[in-house]
């Protein structure tokens, strides 16, 4: 068991992370992607036995890392339903703490069956949740031309988008695509040897977020944070690309996602966060080093009023 909490998921910016989110003892904290335990059993280790720990994930594979431990609550959902799930535990509006690392575990990236990486052959799955929802296939195979480029175009931010989706749709009139083999094969005219790799993460990444619809879960998972936390509960976030980077960096700034700022009549931002670190947090070379797959993180960390 212990192989597969070291396995499943380095833990990216654990110090950081863990002193953004400033633990009191006696206090109330949210893990809302708790996938191979590695922030939440650091949290536990600083909570006195009064404190309290709530974790969420929806991904089956999760529930082997759960700590034995009388002050973790475990709750298999998708964090975009943070709210009910405090109110239902009494505890809305009283957490002093909400950690989200939005980074894709590792385990799912060398999971060959769960068909997150071009790196193996399998179904072209990438659900986070296998007990419901379409799948990669069900999206290549069934979204209009129109469509597809739009994800392709949105969430890869690749400009062949819509070559790319014509492609798709003229070669799935004759044969379904449904393995990441099929995928690769597909899409091979897009991908010269010195680009190769970029296309394919920007290509896997924009249907892996369409597929657990990762943008809007996202923006309703950070505006049920003013209903969760108490004032002066901390925010701490950590993203991987531009896109989520750019929402979290717009909310915690301004309250919206579009990054328009409100002044009151003194000229004063109207924001519902005070921002613990203006400048953006990055892993060090060490860690980059150790963990190359923490390169792209960025740590935001906010307060609030």
């Amino acid at each position: 068991m212990e192989e597969n909490k070291n396995s499943y998921h380095v833990p990216v910016m654990l110090e950081e992370s863990l002193k953004g989110l400033n633990i009191q003892q006696g206090c109330i904290y949210v893990d809302v992607t708790f996938g191979g335990g590695g922030h939440s059993r650091e949290i536990l280790k600083r909570l006195d036995s009064e404190g309290e720990l709530y974790g969420f994930d929806q991904d089956a594979d999760a529930e082997h890392n759960i700590p034995a431990d009388p002050r973790f609550v475990f709750v298999r959902s998708n964090f975009r339903y943070l709210y009910n799930f405090m109110r239902y535990h009494g505890v809305a509006g009283e957490v002093d703490g909400l950690l989200a690392d939005l980074g894709v575990s590792s385990h799912h990236f060398d999971d060959k069956d769960r068909g997150f990486s071009f790196r193996f052959d399998g179904a072209l799955d990438m659900r986070m949740n296998t007990r419901a929802g379409q799948t990669a296939a069900d999206i290549v195979n069934t979204y209009t031309e129109e469509a597809l480029a739009d994800v392709f175009y949105l969430y890869g931010e690749l400009k062949m988008a819509r070559k790319l989706a014509s492609l798709i749709v003229r070669t799935r009139e004759s044969k379904k695509i449904e393995t990441i083999g099929d995928f690769l094969e597909v899409i091979k005219p897009f991908t010269g040897k010195d680009k190769e790799k970029k296309f394919l993460a920007q290509a896997f990444q924009a249907l892996r977020i369409e597929v657990n619809d990762e943008m809007r879960a996202l923006k309703e998972m950070l505006q049920q944070t003013l209903q969760v936390l108490k004032p002066g509960g901390r925010l701490v976030v950590i993203t991987y690309h531009s896109l989520e980077d750019r929402l979290v960096k717009n909310f915690l700034k301004t309250g919206n996602f579009e990054g328009k700022s409100e002044q009151d009549f003194f000229g004063n931002i109207q924001t519902p966060f005070r921002m613990v670190n203006n400048k953006v947090i990055v892993p060090s070379d060490e860690e980059i080093e150790r963990n190359p797959r923490s390169r792209s993180a960025k740590l935001r960390i906010a307060e609030k009023k």
